[in-house]
């Protein structure tokens, strides 16, 4: 018998063990775990049928598996005058056409199968977080929706300046990118208690704006929680670096590894300051803080950034064209000063492309990561009290000092 074949086989009936178990576990009456192997093991058999048959083979499958949930349904009801509901009828159609997929692309198919599981799996979750949404919520992302869904495909995807950069479908799509990781940064951040700790006030507060984040926090250690706001800000300016790398790699995932190195030193850097301000400060036990969360997916922050990114998008590259390596260290300083996504976008963006060395590339995403720090530093020394200044200004500077060496030395 063929291996492929075999493993097929063995592919299909494990994942329709796996949603059949979540379903039997979830005291589905419809269809069981058994149930489940055997519907995905017979859209394999039937796409294998099919490609010497005909696809009517599947279709048939297709259509006798709907006949028996709609046996089954009605049955169901007959005896305990329960609606089945869809979910499990529509699980069981979803793993017949996962068990054919298999035929065709086993990895395809592990994925569609396991996102089955976790989806029905999440049903209690989910079903909160919709009755914890908000007005606000929806608005987000309704909006995530029209700017990535709607005014994206009906830009054009060309340059119109002579240094070939301003492209508008390029230029949207990094608005779209930083809309869409800042609210999955605050969804999750409405999933969790606001008891659920510094660390986690932190790393969600990177995911959504650090420098937000440092604000936030900032007016909040004029209260009295000095110690906690610090290692919140330094937490979140870590996980900003983190969230570079993730932008590099969606953006230019063929570049990402020679950027690596250094960025990973920084994120290096940053933990080892984080770390030895959470071991003088042990004993001084913070009180845990709720994530800042607001709705970053708003339509005038969403273009005031693609104004902004394409504006530095454009300034680099004249200032590569006449100025040479010093004006675009200038740029890169001074468009991180407020915003560290623009000058890694705008700065990968030109890499790819082949405008930019990257020797040059990384220095100029550092050099904007470190002027993002000592922007933050200006902002909680405005708004925080004296002690958040003297500690930041401590621990940031640590930081500084460790960017600009692998600047140099890198």
């Amino acid at each position: 018998m063929d291996f492929i074949f075999i493993k097929q086989l063995g592919v299909s009936v494990g994942l329709g063990l796996l949603v059949g178990f979540q379903r039997e576990w979830d005291e589905s009456h419809v269809a069981g775990i058994r149930s489940f192997a055997l519907m995905a093991l017979m859209g394999t058999i039937c796409a294998h049928l099919a490609d010497a048959h005909g696809g009517w083979i599947v279709s048939a499958g297709l259509i006798a598996i709907t006949a028996m949930l709609i046996a089954g349904g009605i049955a169901k009801y007959c005896v305990q005058e329960i609606s089945p509901g869809i979910t499990t009828g529509v699980a069981v159609l979803l793993i017949y056409a996962v068990g054919a997929l298999v035929v065709h692309n086993i990895p395809a198919g592990i994925t569609v199968g396991g996102l089955t599981a976790v989806l029905l799996h999440w049903k209690h979750p989910l079903h909160a977080m919709v009755k914890r949404a908000s007005q606000k919520d929806l608005r987000a992302v309704l909006q995530l929706v029209l700017i990535a869904l709607v005014v994206l495909p009906l830009l054009p995807n060309r340059a119109y300046d002579p240094y070939d950069v301003l492209n508008p479908f390029k230029i949207w799509l990094m608005v779209v990118l930083i809309a869409g990781i800042s609210l999955s940064g605050y969804i999750v951040s409405r999933l969790v208690k606001s008891t659920a700790g510094i660390l986690i006030s932190g790393v969600l507060g990177g995911v959504i704006s650090s420098t937000a984040t440092t604000a936030g926090f900032a007016k909040q250690s004029a209260a009295g929680s000095t110690i906690s706001s610090t290692l919140v800000i330094l937490i979140a300016s870590t996980v900003a670096f983190f969230r570079i790398l993730f932008e590099i790699g969606v953006v230019a995932p063929a570049i990402l590894l020679q950027l690596l190195p250094q960025l990973a030193a920084m994120i290096l850097v940053m933990m080892l300051v984080c770390a030895m301000f959470y071991l003088v400060h042990v004993k001084q036990r913070p009180d845990n803080i709720s994530p800042t969360a607001g709705d970053p997916t708003n339509l005038k922050m969403a273009l005031t950034f693609g104004l902004l990114y394409a504006l530095i998008l454009f300034a680099v590259a004249a200032a590569k064209e006449h100025f040479g390596d010093r004006g675009m260290y200038v740029i890169a300083g001074l468009s991180g000063l407020t915003d560290m996504d623009a000058i890694t976008l705008s700065t990968t963006q030109l890499l790819k492309q082949g405008h930019l060395e990257i020797s040059d590339g990384w220095r100029m995403i550092l050099l904007g990561g470190l002027s993002n720090i000592v922007f933050k530093g200006a902002i909680a020394g405005f708004l925080g009290n004296r002690r958040l200044l003297m500690y930041l200004s401590s621990y940031f500077g640590l930081a500084i000092v460790g960017g600009v060496g692998i600047i140099v030395f890198g």
